[in-house]
């Protein structure tokens, strides 16, 4: 017998709710105040998204997004800084962990999952495959961006069926050094992005691709759904908890670490004291920005558009970090340590890659 799942249909919702309904619905799942659910939805307007463990100022023009009114809003899974509207139609996946309905390991989980909208975009005549991590792609072009993560004992997928895009918007919102760079990446996007309008040549009726995704998650998952409006719980818990959280500057501002507020890549405090920022790409961006008193770190803060789970679990990491001496062995050593003492996932970053991050530390100290 199949299990009963909800399935959620808000259609056009206006930004906030669109980007974060489905968290008073993990919250709802968590308290066993709510069944399995799918929600399914739409922006009703533009927005800018930026993940957990990203810098507001180091990511997004804030200037510009200012000007034109479009609403900045952190989510809570990882990933990268981008630009959403109408033309994106998101399913958010919502199941306790213990129903053991999908996988619990991130991997599996995207595997596992995605298997849906990649059965859509086939159906619509697209040879979509899914390339991990969390990607959907058609003839190597991105077409489908996926996150993940749990909130309280509730595992959560969200991901989007990409309509169109708007590739200006898409890199004009974005933070770069010049526009010389902000020209490539819009080249880039371009090359790399894709849409069902820039595939297909037309847009499909996007009731008839809610109904494709509520088939395709059935069988994929096993389950049958009831359709279901948001229950007076999941509205209260969104009201009271997740819209005010979320409206917060505190939030919206937030640094994952609390460490240091100097500018600049490389700069000389006083005597051994530097404040060094370095980038590493491994499967996804690792950002180390560090405060060093000679090769010993005293304080440091690791962003990205990485996934970690739990999110908070940054913290730990960067607790067992400072102190540290930069060199391999002490690094590694407290690395694993993070990995091996709770239940953490770093889905595309192993622990060598953090310690090559690290090191790169050292590489800009004098």
């Amino acid at each position: 017998m199949r299990d009963s799942w909800r399935l959620v249909c808000l259609r056009k919702a206006e930004p906030l709710m669109a980007q974060t309904f489905y968290e008073a619905v993990a919250l709802a799942v968590d308290r066993g105040l709510s069944a399995n659910s799918l929600v399914l939805c739409q922006p009703s307007s533009p927005y800018v998204c930026i993940g957990f463990h990203q810098d507001l100022d180091k990511e997004v023009d804030l200037g510009y997004c200012r000007r034109l009114g479009l609403p900045i809003i952190r989510r809570s899974q990882g990933g990268g800084a981008t630009y959403l509207n109408a033309d994106q139609i998101f399913y958010q996946l919502v199941a306790h962990r213990r129903d053991r309905v999908i996988p619990v390991r991130v991997e599996e989980l995207f595997e596992t999952v995605l298997a849906a909208p990649v059965r859509v975009y086939r159906e619509l005549g697209l040879q979509a495959e899914f390339k991990p991590l969390n990607d959907i792609v058609v003839g190597g072009r991105k077409i489908s961006g996926n996150g993940a993560g749990l909130i309280g004992s509730a595992v959560v997928l969200v991901g989007n069926i990409i309509l169109d895009l708007d590739y200006d918007s898409m890199s004009r919102v974005l933070k770069v050094p010049d526009e010389k760079f902000r020209d490539k990446m819009a080249k880039s996007m371009v090359d790399w992005v894709t849409s069902l309008r820039k595939e297909l040549g037309w847009v499909p009726d996007a009731e008839k691709i809610y109904h494709m995704l509520m088939r395709a998650f059935e069988d994929v998952l096993n389950v049958d759904f009831t359709v279901e409006k948001p229950s007076e719980e999941e509205n209260l818990i969104w009201e009271r908890e997740v819209r005010p959280r979320h409206l917060s500057t505190t939030w919206l501002g937030m640094s994952t670490a609390g460490g240091s507020d100097s500018e600049g890549r490389a700069v000389k405090v006083a005597g051994d004291v530097h404040v060094i920022e370095v980038d590493h790409k491994a499967r996804k961006l690792v950002r180390v920005r560090a405060e060093l008193v000679g090769d010993r770190i005293r304080d440091i803060s690791v962003t990205g558009d990485f996934f970690l789970i739990p999110e908070d679990a940054i913290l730990i990491l960067q607790k067992k970090l400072v102190g540290a001496v930069l060199n391999e062995d002490d690094l590694d050593r407290r690395v694993r340590s993070f990995f091996a003492e709770g239940d953490v996932q770093m889905p595309g970053i192993s622990p060598e890659d953090l310690v090559d991050a690290l090191m790169k530390l050292r590489s800009r100290l004098p």
